[in-house]
This record gives C-alpha cells, sequence and structure tokens, in this order.
C-alpha cells in the first residue's frame, strides 16, 4: 500500500513539472539539443519528440515551451502552418519558439504575426539560443533584430571590433588599471555576456537577474576596467585575458610594436 501511495506522489509531482518540449524531425540534433538543454535549465523536464502529433497525449503535463525545428521550411509552408495549430490546441498556455534555418528579416517578422514568442536562427551562438528561451520562458518575446535596430537599441553597444584588442595591449597605463579591476564573479558573469553582444534584457534572462542590477554590474565593471563603453569594457577585459596567456606562455612571441 505504502509503494501505491508513493508511486501516485511521484506520479502528481511529475505531472506539476514544468515541461519544455523539443519538436525536431531527426535523432541526432534533437539529441543534442535535448543534451544541451537539460544542463542549461535544470529547473524544466526537458521532452522531445518527431513529430508535433506527440503532444496530444500531454494534455495534463505543465508544458511552458514548445521548440519546433523548421529546418529550412518558410513560415507560410503548410506543414508549418499545421503544427503551429497543433500546438496551439493541445498546448494552449504554451509559448512557441522556433528553430529555423533562415535569419531573415521576413522569416522572423512572419514567425513574430502568427504568435510565435522565440525565432530562433539556427547561426545564433548556442549561449544566445539559451538566453533567449530564458527570456521566452519568464513572458518575454526573442528575435534578433536588424543590424540597423541593433545601432539604435539604447544600452545596446556590440563588442565588434575584435581586432582592436591587442591596441590595449599597447597602452601600459590601461593594462594596469585592467590588472586592478578585480571584478567580482557575478560582474565577470555578466562581463563574459558581454562579450557575446547581448542586450541588458537577454543578459538578465539569461542570469537570471533584473535589468536594474544588470546595468549596476555594467556600470561597476565600467569603472572598474576605466572604461567608457562596454565595448572598451570587453576590449580591455580581452586585452588582459591575451596579456596573461601570453605571460604564461614562454614560447609565445612578443607583441609587436606599434
Amino acid at each position: 500500500m505504502d509503494d501505491i501511495t508513493d508511486s501516485s506522489k511521484r506520479l502528481n509531482g511529475a505531472l506539476h513539472v514544468p515541461v519544455l518540449v523539443i519538436i525536431e524531425p531527426h535523432l541526432l540534433p534533437r539529441t543534442c539539443i535535448l543534451n544541451v538543454l537539460r544542463r542549461e535549465l535544470a529547473d524544466f523536464e526537458i521532452l522531445d519528440m518527431a513529430t508535433v502529433r506527440g503532444l496530444d497525449c500531454m494534455s495534463a503535463r505543465d508544458i511552458r515551451l514548445v521548440l519546433l525545428s523548421i529546418a529550412d521550411k518558410p513560415i507560410g509552408d503548410p506543414s508549418v502552418e499545421d503544427d503551429l495549430a497543433f500546438v496551439a490546441e493541445y498546448c494552449p498556455n504554451a509559448a512557441v519558439a522556433i528553430l529555423s534555418n533562415h535569419d531573415d528579416e521576413p522569416t522572423a517578422q512572419a514567425a513574430m504575426q502568427r504568435g510565435v514568442r522565440g525565432f530562433l536562427p539556427t547561426s545564433l551562438p548556442i549561449e544566445v539560443v539559451i538566453a533567449g528561451l530564458r527570456l521566452v520562458l519568464v513572458g518575454g518575446v526573442y528575435r534578433p533584430l536588424p543590424v540597423a535596430e541593433m545601432n539604435r537599441m539604447p544600452g545596446f553597444d556590440p563588442p565588434d571590433a575584435r581586432g582592436l584588442a591587442s591596441a590595449y595591449l599597447m597602452n601600459e597605463a590601461a593594462r594596469a588599471v585592467i590588472d586592478r579591476s578585480d571584478l567580482t564573479p557575478r560582474e565577470q558573469h555578466v562581463l563574459a555576456e558581454l562579450e557575446l553582444g547581448l542586450p541588458n534584457k537577454l543578459i538578465a534572462a539569461k542570469l537570471k537577474l533584473s535589468e536594474s542590477t544588470v546595468k549596476m554590474h555594467i556600470q561597476h565593471i565600467m569603472r572598474k576596467c576605466a572604461a567608457h563603453n562596454r565595448t572598451e569594457a570587453v576590449l580591455r577585459w580581452r586585452g588582459r585575458s591575451l596579456a596573461q596567456n601570453r605571460d604564461h606562455d614562454p614560447g609565445a612571441a612578443p607583441m609587436p610594436e606599434t
């Protein structure tokens, strides 16, 4: 009798665990995505299936998000439309994110117009995909912005000048400031997301912080690195990392003078 009671409790507990469902027809990519998400989103039960038809037997589960892979299909493809309709019918409370091989603006807009909460091109780094999913899971909407909109977005300063990092190694005064920066572990986490070019909202979702807390950490990072903006802070940090790696590698060639 006790065994039956325990099993019933475990079953009831499982039914209330929030669920994220991956729908990908091909086994290899589905397994890879499954393994990553189980590691990164440990608070969710991650389930996988080849087609949306598997959702018809999950009405009792608390499905929070359905990640639908459409590969090369356009959003307007009849099969994609049918899949979205099926998800809406059987998981009315779940958000939907699309994983697409396309990363063009018309495809992103078409997805948003159909109520998709996350548009994730396969060209994105995995860190950005995870951050986007976190944002959708907390009620937000994620889609890559067009480059023009990124440049106009307040507080977004993408560190695209990777080649300039070595210039900071030539400035000994700057290096001295960076070496004394002493970033806290949380500031280092925020800085790592800045290196990916993520805006504050995505950093907050990924690190489970408020946007105001993220802004505060960024201000601290900029002050400690004696930087005037986010890009400069990232470049100086990269410069310090390059310098440390070079100092730890006796065989490394010296940096050329400019």
